[in-house]
């Protein structure tokens, strides 16, 4: 497994920007989730300041201002074009602001947020604990950490059929493919950060595509890249690329589409 580099995904998704949302399918129903879960479980007052982090063009803060329309409302990403994206989006919707940043390094003080959100944006970092120990840094005491992040087993066809290539292919092409984090590792990482009442969970959600080329076209169309398998040069790159599009449409076409499945975990932790 190779090491995220956050310049090229920082690159990625800022390239990106203007044609994020028509692309994004399973994130819109990740977001879906996350609101849905906020309506039916908020009991406490309305927070006054609430962040988003990895906010992206607005998406989950456009649904948050109608849940919560009193609350100052943050969003942060690390592409600065998915920043003045979610700008536009929310102008004249409220107060609010959006800014450039790293959920490693959040540029907020301690206790400033009574909710921070996440929405399909952890998987991109090496490790949660760093971000995890920033969200319970910039809560304030009470304050609720709800997040969702792709999970282990998502792209597994993908994924699978790539490291089948290599072997088929007699590769010495070194299988740097995505890790994503078990949902054990997020609940140990929240424990680890020193939230409590922690909880996670973990759905499903499957999108279709026409081939292979496809797919990988739809995930570099929204910056996610880095979950592809890597670019490889060569006759041996392009052998184990023709191996892997074979061996997805023979194992797992339905009805001339092939899917893609994605694992998302639901998170929550509460600082005390």
């Amino acid at each position: 497994m190779g090491l995220i580099e956050r310049k090229r995904v920082r690159s990625a998704f800022h390239g990106q920007a203007e044609r994020y949302d028509e692309k994004a399918v399973v994130q819109k129903r990740v977001v879906g989730r996350m609101v849905g879960k906020i309506r039916e479980g908020w009991t406490g007052p309305v927070p006054r300041r609430v962040l988003d982090i990895g906010s992206g063009t607005g998406m989950l803060l456009r649904e948050v201002r109608s849940l919560f329309p009193a609350s100052f409302l943050a969003g942060l990403d690390l592409a600065p074009a998915m920043g003045r994206a979610a700008m536009r989006s929310l102008a004249g919707k409220g107060r609010g602001i959006c800014v450039e940043g790293d959920a490693e390094r959040l540029p907020f003080a301690e206790g400033t947020f009574d909710l921070v959100l996440s929405s399909s944006t952890f998987q991109w970092l090496n490790s949660l604990d760093t971000a995890f120990s920033e969200v319970r840094r910039v809560l304030a005491p009470g304050g609720t950490f709800l997040f969702a992040l792709f999970g282990e087993g998502t792209l597994r066809e993908l994924q699978e059929c790539y490291r089948k290539a290599l072997v088929q292919g007699r590769s010495d092409i070194v299988d740097r493919s995505h890790r994503f984090f078990s949902g054990r590792d997020v609940n140990n990482a929240l424990e680890r950060a020193g939230f409590f009442c922690c909880h996670t969970e973990t759905v499903m959600e499957r999108e279709f595509h026409a081939d292979v080329p496809t797919l990988l076209r739809s995930l570099r169309g929204i910056g996610a890249g880095n979950a592809s398998p890597p670019a490889t040069r060569g006759l041996a790159g392009r052998k184990v690329m023709m191996h892997m599009f074979d061996a997805y449409e023979r194992e797992y076409s339905e009805d001339g589409l092939i899917p893609a499945t994605y694992v998302v975990v639901l998170g929550e932790g509460k600082k005390v």
